[in-house]
């Protein structure tokens, strides 16, 4: 009984710091299939140079939970206590920002001058090129992940169904029609845009307004990524992956039953999904399999 109390006297020190569970990744973004970051717990940043995965050097033991790029050498990573770090192709660095958050769950830009982080009470940071500045949400809900598809068609999702949508000018909420909270937003274009999260849920964007899609799922989805508008995939809870062919979801098998929280793609047959226990899928467009373990050595 001891031993159980010490072990959840330890998982909610970190969730308090940050942390959504030990030893886990979160997120994961490349420029290419021989060009991967992913990110995670204590500071965890690890990258994929298309043979084998090594761990670099991120200067901080923050939890990161996201990471995006313009290019090998332009990459930004969010996460707890204020953190933000670019990736100039040789190293990480600590960027400032004089605005008070505690964490930052995503990052996504249109370029390297054009960058959003969202985060915790509604926080919404973005970036200029010269300085990170804070923007009226309008909410205090969680927000969880950011995307967009040019400077002034960006949409945020988290807390309670909230969906919030950035015109260049000031940013609105939209109906969803949900109180599931969402965790991940993606899409192919302005009128093609797909929203995951609590109890299997799953929203669709046609432009005009947004309506519940059949997942055939209860489990929680927290990541979500395409190839194309009739191939987009979605991971979750215990193993779960869902993949989308324009005639609906269909579950793929994972082999895992780790929390899968991150997915990305260079191509249809080029996929990698991350998560809990430093869980690294591999997906080559018949299986998916696993591709965990990394060296410790830095680049």
């Amino acid at each position: 009984m001891r031993l159980v109390a010490v072990t959840l006297i330890l998982v909610a020190i970190l969730m308090a710091a940050g942390c959504d569970e030990p030893q886990g990744l979160d997120d994961v973004w490349g420029s290419s299939s021989s060009d991967v970051f992913t990110v995670g717990t204590s500071g965890t940043i690890v990258h994929y140079d298309g043979r084998e995965w090594r761990e670099t050097t991120s200067g901080t033991t923050n939890f990161i939970g996201g990471v995006w790029g313009v290019s090998p050498s332009d990459v930004f990573a969010v996460g707890s206590r204020r953190t933000i770090l670019h990736y100039d192709g040789s190293e990480w660095s600590r960027m400032v920002s004089s605005v008070l958050f505690r964490q930052s769950d995503d990052v996504w830009g249109s370029s390297s001058s054009d960058v959003f982080a969202v985060g915790t009470s509604g926080i919404i940071l973005h970036y200029d090129g010269q300085a990170w500045d804070e923007m009226t949400s309008g909410t205090k809900s969680r927000l969880f992940d950011v995307w967009g598809t040019s400077s002034s068609d960006v949409f945020a999702v988290g807390d309670s169904g909230i969906i919030l949508h950035y015109d260049g000018t000031k940013w609105s909420e939209m109906a969803s029609g949900t109180t599931a909270g969402l965790k991940s937003v993606w899409g192919t274009s302005s009128s093609n845009i797909f929203a995951v999260g609590d109890s299997g849920t799953i929203l669709h964007y046609n432009g005009t307004g947004w309506s519940e899609m059949v997942s055939g799922i209860s489990s929680v989805l927290h990541g979500i990524w395409g190839s194309s508008s009739s191939d987009v995939y979605v991971v979750g809870d215990s193993g779960t992956i869902l993949n989308y062919d324009r005639t609906g979801w269909s579950e793929m098998t994972s082999g895992t039953t780790a929390n899968l929280k991150g997915v990305w793609g260079s191509s249809s047959s080029d996929v990698f999904a991350v998560g809990s226990v430093e869980t690294i899928l591999h997906y080559d467009g018949r299986e998916w399999s696993s591709s965990t373990g990394w060296s410790t050595s830095e680049e």
